[in-house]
């Protein structure tokens, strides 16, 4: 017995000594496992992963439904994949299940009925889980990146699957920043104290502040954009326009860099980004907006904004246009090309340089558009010499008379080879087609061929004489990177008077970037100037604070947050807009006018004509006012004169103000709306301040002042003519009241005095001063003609003299109009149509020809045949108005003729008779007896 149990208790020892070995060879393997390379690890995963899942397309669901999925009807529901036109309505809804005006019961039952549907949305959470876990396992092991990753997640999710907490990400980045003073995530954390984003932490804006002044010094080039801002707003520290001159000058240096670093000549400009009042016609719609009137109206943003109210899309536009080029239309590819060039279809002003607008922004195609300069140049030169390099031959006498667009196109492929944009960047080959082009005068040629002289471009050969005269070549014809090429020659040089002259031409001709940043930077020196007076010091320190935010705005080719809030808010969803006004709200603290309007637009409160009523849609979010009230203010303080009356309206109608009596209010109000008219833009602030003096809200009651203002509405904005008119009546009768009541100083119906009299007693008076005097006779045809050398069609004559005459009128607008795509190509089409309906006879030749135009619009035989119906019509009710009117006349005639025989015998006189009606002069009427009577005679 003794034995077995020292056996047993040997065996049970050994044992436990063995685990003991295993346990301790485990600890020792763990303790072998770095936790560097395990948080790497988690990390690279995490990564791989998150591609996995951003690949996808972008908030492509919405969020996970909370419903039940058991629905006892579904086994009568038809299947998706079966046949028939339900299954195909249902495949279609598919498409559309990602909008949140879907009812959940269809989102459910078509997520059940996809193939693998749910199985896929499963997975795809699980892989948003699986990141969120082996980054927030990464960043508990020390892994810095993975904290800053979680945080961007948190803050930015990729799509829905992800889900956003601002709290996790305050947390998350402000850990980061400590750890590692990262100036991105000192930013973020400085945006969440100065806004109080989701209530995560309190507004503190000398937190943010703090955080802000950090991350700038870290060269974070939003942060040192906000600081600068700050400082020039006063928003937490005191106004300080050289410490904004400082902050903005850092972000401008950063932009420049960058923009230096492209191709030569520069990156190219990002487009333009659309405030979403003016896609609109403006915060107060169309005509009644300062956006959308006077030269407003000719903004490319506006243009688009038209095209939309009008059904017009940009794939029927682009549709038009490749039918005709694809056919031979020389004008059509070449604007074709254009708007594959530049990514849009309208062009900034200022040349090629000048960049596009972002509201009609479609896909660049360098390789489309290489395609129709192509063909296009390819008409005068057929072929390219073998070797580039060699000196150009000229073939101006040899080619074709008439170049056409084969010059611009010219300059277009040239700058695309030089770099290399769509083609291998080749400076050989680009100086090649810039010679061509040059030697018809072309303008980008000229200065393609300026900057590969000045730079050395060729075997290194630097000729600045021949540069500065192909500069200078291009000037003269407007051209305002030609113009910004010739002031930066003389400001390398020292000679700041006359580039500052060089550079602001090239203001005036649409420089969009370098010309203001060089200006900027001549303005800075002056306002540090020791010897400068401080008045002239602060002038120019405000010029250079203005300019240098313009470039540092321009130049957002790494971090371009409005662009990013753009696509999100057009794609629809919930989530998608919420991410956009996040956005929109962080470029808005980082002084961006377009970001401040567009989120004071989207957060509203002042939209319904029905507030404060008992039918009002929805009751004001004082929180929500609030807050689009700052954006309002701060809008209108970067000179938008329509949030400047906006202010004025929160004001009058008491939303997100301060609690005060109404009369303070109004009469801020009025202030604001007299800040607004003082502007001479808005017709509406005119308007309002005019009712306010007309009903004494917030200013005295003077119907002298109010009628002023009234008529200034008028002469601001003919389109305000039937409201000011009304209010032009009730005026009248509410004075005429008050002085039959025994008022004072009442309007005059009597006064004869040019003063008294209405604006509207001379319509026509604003056409006796101004331009329309100046311009009293007819332009001379000889003067400013510009012969097109393009191809002619029937119609031209008639669009040239129209392009004259709005040239004429307007001078300002001329260059826009005439580039307007969309109203060229709504002119050809008019010219081709009316061409089509006036052709009557067709020669042996036409036959083709009108089988590719005349018949283009299949429904254009039916329009004809009602066009000659309604025509047959209208002729015959004209003839049976005129049979009715003879038959009135004669019976009309015929009662005369009694009257006048029953006066007679009532007085005893015979009736006229015989010869004594042959005695009656009867003018052309044939005498009595004569056969000709009978072709006047009457039917009665």
């Amino acid at each position: 017995m003794r034995k077995a149990s020292l056996a047993t208790f040997c065996i049970v020892a050994l044992a436990v000594f063995a685990g003991a070995d295993d346990a301790s060879a485990k600890r020792e393997a763990v303790e072998a496992i770095d936790p560097a390379l395990e948080a790497s690890r988690a990390y690279k995963q995490a990564v791989s992963t998150l591609a996995t899942l951003t690949a996808l397309p972008p908030m492509q669901s919405e969020e996970p439904s909370h419903h039940s999925s058991g629905y006892p009807l579904s086994s009568f529901l038809p299947s998706i994949q079966g046949q028939g036109p339900i299954a195909s309505a249902l495949r279609i809804l598919v498409k559309l299940k990602n909008h949140s005006w879907l009812p959940a019961a269809v989102t459910d039952f078509l997520g059940r009925e996809l193939p693998s549907g749910r199985k896929r949305e499963e997975e795809l959470h699980g892989k948003a889980v699986k990141v969120i876990d082996l980054l927030q396992h990464a960043a508990d092991l020390g892994n810095t990146d993975a904290l800053y990753t979680l945080g961007q997640i948190s803050l930015f999710p990729p799509n829905t699957y992800f889900a956003a907490d601002p709290h996790g990400a305050y947390q998350t980045l402000d850990s980061h920043a400590h750890i590692t003073g990262n100036a991105s995530s000192q930013a973020l954390v400085g945006f969440l104290h100065s806004t109080g984003y989701y209530s995560v932490v309190p507004v503190d804006q000398a937190k943010a502040q703090l955080y802000l002044t950090f991350a700038a010094n870290g060269n974070h080039k939003g942060a040192q954009m906000a600081l600068g801002y700050r400082y020039w707003s006063g928003i937490g520290v005191a106004e300080n326009c050289m410490a904004a001159l400082h902050w903005y000058e850092e972000a401008a240096e950063q932009a420049m860099a960058k923009f230096l670093s492209g191709p030569p000549g520069g990156r190219t400009l990002p487009l333009l980004p659309p405030r979403l009042s003016d896609l609109v016609g403006g915060i107060y719609g169309p005509g009644a907006s300062v956006a959308s009137t006077g030269l407003n109206a000719g903004r490319a943003v506006i243009k688009t904004a038209n095209a939309r109210a009008a059904g017009e899309t940009w794939e029927d536009l682009m549709e038009y246009y490749l039918f005709n080029a694809d056919r031979g239309e020389i004008d059509f590819a070449y604007r074709l090309g254009k708007i594959f060039y530049q990514g849009s279809i309208y062009g900034a002003p200022g040349g090629i340089a000048s960049g596009g607008d972002g509201a009609s922004a479609i896909p660049r195609d360098f390789h489309r558009a290489r395609y129709y300069f192509l063909r296009i140049a390819r008409q005068v030169w057929p072929r390219d010499p073998a070797n580039p390099r060699q000196p150009h031959i000229s073939t101006k006498e040899e080619g074709p008379a008439s170049v056409g667009y084969a010059a611009l196109a010219a300059g277009y492929l040239g700058r695309m080879y030089l770099r290399g944009e769509g083609v291998k960047q080749d400076a050989a080959m680009a100086k090649m087609w810039f010679e061509r082009g040059a030697e018809y005068g072309e303008k980008e040629c000229h200065n393609g061929l300026g900057i590969i002289l000045r730079d050395g471009l060729v075997d290194g050969k630097k000729d600045l004489k021949k540069a500065m005269a192909h500069f200078a070549a291009a000037a003269t014809q407007e051209l305002a990177e030609a113009q910004v090429n010739i002031g930066k020659y003389h400001y390398e040089r020292g000679d700041l008077k006359l580039a500052t002259a060089y550079f602001e031409t090239a203001l005036r001709q649409g420089s969009p970037f370098e010309a203001y940043y060089y200006l900027a930077d001549i303005q800075a020196r002056q306002a540090r100037a020791a010897m400068i007076p401080p008045e002239i010091a602060g002038s120019s320190c405000a010029i250079a604070v203005s300019f240098y935010k313009l470039v540092a705005e321009r130049g957002s080719w790494e971090d371009n947050l409005l662009k990013e809030a753009d696509d999100l808010w057009h794609y629809g969803s919930e989530r998608s807009r919420e991410m956009a006004m996040l956005r929109w709200w962080i470029a808005a603290e980082r002084g961006y006018e377009v970001a401040q309007n567009n989120l004071a637009y989207v957060l509203d409160q002042d939209k319904s004509i029905l507030r404060f009523t008992r039918f009002a849609p929805y009751s004001p979010s004082n929180d929500t006012a609030r807050l689009a009230l700052t954006q309002w203010i701060r809008s209108a303080a970067q000179r938008n004169v329509d949030a400047l009356v906006k202010v004025g309206d929160y004001y009058y109608h008491g939303l997100g103000v301060p609690d005060e009596p109404e009369s303070v209010r109004w009469e801020k109000a009025a202030g604001y709306y007299q800040s607004a008219a003082d502007t001479q833009m808005s017709a509406l602030a005119m308007w309002n301040l005019g009712w306010m003096y007309e009903n004494g809200v917030g200013v005295p009651q003077d119907f002298h002042l109010a009628k002023r203002h009234y008529d200034l509405a008028y002469e601001t904005n003919s389109e305000a003519y039937l409201p000011v008119l009304m209010s032009l009546i009730k005026l009248h009768a509410r004075s005429l009241w008050h002085t039959l009541m025994g008022g004072q100083n009442g309007l005059s119906f009597w006064e004869g005095d040019e003063d008294g009299r209405s604006y509207y007693d001379h319509p026509d008076a604003h056409e006796l001063d101004g331009t329309h005097e100046q311009h009293g006779g007819q332009p001379s045809l000889d003067e400013g003609e510009e012969h097109d050398e393009g191809p002619w069609y029937l119609g031209k004559a008639r669009e040239e003299f129209n392009r004259r005459k709005r040239g004429h009128d307007h001078p300002e607008r001329a260059a826009q109009d005439e580039e307007d795509p969309v109203q060229w190509a709504r002119e050809r089409r008019q010219a081709e149509s009316e061409r089509d309906r006036e052709r009557d006879d067709f020669g042996p030749e036409d036959y083709f020809d009108a089988a590719l135009r005349g018949n283009r619009y299949r429904g254009g035989a039916e329009e004809e045949e009602a066009d000659e119906f309604a025509e047959t019509m209208l002729l015959v009710v004209l003839c049976a108005a005129v049979s009715v009117l003879l038959y009135v006349r004669g019976r009309w005639v015929e009662r005369l003729r009694r009257e006048e025989e029953q006066r007679r015998l009532a007085n005893g006189q015979p009736p006229e008779q015989g010869q004594q009606g042959q005695d009656r002069p009867r003018g052309v009427f044939p005498p009595p007896g004569d056969p000709a009577q009978d072709d006047w005679a009457i039917l009665r």
